[in-house]
């Protein structure tokens, strides 16, 4: 006997009146903790809520969405309420969700804000440890996947910018166990062997528990010791990791990284265009200056006539030369006549003025005898007269 097969809608549709027609399910009250949140703009909820050793899909529409006294966020434990249904088109089972309740931090989220504020505290977000990106590296050292989207996004965006951009791929594993380890060594091979001017370290999105190697204490502490810029562009643009707040420039996506990195050589030659128009325009402006500069100075009297100039400081030399002579003269003319004047008193005062009158001038011994009493009998005297001296003695 030949068995007709069931479509897969109709096996789905089975699921689904199976699941409904159970009263268990129908009103459910599950504890976990959330992640890969999106609020969608139409106003539904999605999410995945998980504990250590399952997860299962959530979906909360609009209307239920408007009780809430808080809004949902990864890594946040909360109780739900709600019925499971299967979503017929892709054949899962979900629970859709019309009452939820915080239920404190999940671990991972509290070890992550207890990890940020100890590095914090350390200094490690701090601006002045961050070091400048290099404005056109030479060689750029990409630490993703060798496979996916971030590693073609990557090189798509750098090529674009720069066709002759040399990106050299490090891969690593971007989720899982052991894989912070791995990043730490690939950030320390990098800076041993200078294999580039600049460090990408980038993965695209995914839940907390999924970016979680770049949350991790070592990987941390690799990127702040890296003597290479580090530019961190690791999940969507609203996800922060650890990384991004340690490395010397957070992308909020691989490619804006790229942007970051890699300058644009169109950009540039507009820029290296627009400096040569104005270098242009101002040895124009320059030339022009210079050129009325040197007219007006070929009209100028002192080009005409540079002797003139050199004249009118000859004739006020002249002037100035015959103003001073004029004054010694004058002076000389008055000095003479004060010496005439003081020679002629002196002369009536002179001894020998007195001497031409017929008197003479006793002395013994170089000193003058004005007193009769200062004589006596036998002494030796000199009698100074107009025309010379002679010896006498006293009777």
């Amino acid at each position: 006997m030949k068995i007709k097969p069931i479509s897969v809608t109709e096996l789905n549709q089975y699921v689904k009146n199976k699941v409904a027609s159970d009263e268990f399910l129908n009103s459910v009250y599950v504890a976990g903790e959330i992640s890969n949140f999106k609020h969608h703009y139409t106003g539904h909820m999605y999410f995945t809520l998980k504990d250590e050793n399952a997860l299962i899909k959530c979906v909360m529409f609009k209307n239920a969405t408007t009780h809430l006294t808080f809004l949902p966020k990864d890594g946040m434990k909360v109780n739900v309420l709600g019925s499971v249904g299967v979503f017929e088109r892709d054949g899962v089972y979900q629970i859709y969700v019309q009452a939820m309740q915080e239920d404190g931090i999940g671990n991972l989220y509290a070890k992550y804000e207890q990890l940020k504020e100890k590095l914090e505290q350390e200094g490690l977000f701090d601006e002045a440890h961050k070091k400048k990106i290099p404005f056109m590296p030479n060689i750029i050292g990409v630490l993703t996947s060798n496979t996916g989207a971030v590693i073609r996004d990557i090189i798509n965006v750098s090529t674009r910018r720069n066709p002759n951009v040399y990106i050299r791929l490090l891969p690593i594993p971007v989720q899982g166990e052991g894989a912070a380890v791995k990043i730490v060594k690939a950030i320390q091979l990098m800076n041993e062997k200078k294999l580039a001017d600049v460090i990408i370290l980038a993965r695209g999105g995914g839940s907390l528990e999924d970016l979680w190697p770049f949350n991790e204490e070592i990987v941390a502490r690799a990127i702040y010791a890296s003597e290479l810029p580090v530019v961190s562009s690791v999940g969507h643009e609203t996800d922060f990791t650890i990384a991004d707040f340690v490395a010397d420039l957070r992308a909020p996506t691989p490619s804006a990284a790229a942007e970051l990195v890699v300058a644009d050589r169109e950009d540039l030659k507009n820029t290296m265009d627009s400096y040569e128009n104005r270098l242009k325009l101002s040895l124009r402006r320059k030339t022009q200056l210079m050129r009325l500069q040197l007219e007006k100075c070929m009209n100028s009297i002192v080009y005409k006539e540079p002797f003139q100039k050199i004249n009118q400081y000859y004739l006020q030399v002249d002037r100035l030369n015959q103003q001073i002579e004029e004054a010694m003269n004058k002076k000389i003319k008055e000095l003479k006549m004060d010496f005439s004047q003081k020679i002629t008193k002196l002369d009536a005062l002179s001894p020998l003025k007195t001497l031409s009158r017929g008197y003479c001038i006793a002395e013994i011994n170089g000193e003058i005898v004005a007193r009769a009493e200062k004589l006596k009998s036998d002494m030796e005297v000199d009698l100074k007269f107009q025309d010379g001296e002679v010896k006498a003695k006293i009777i």
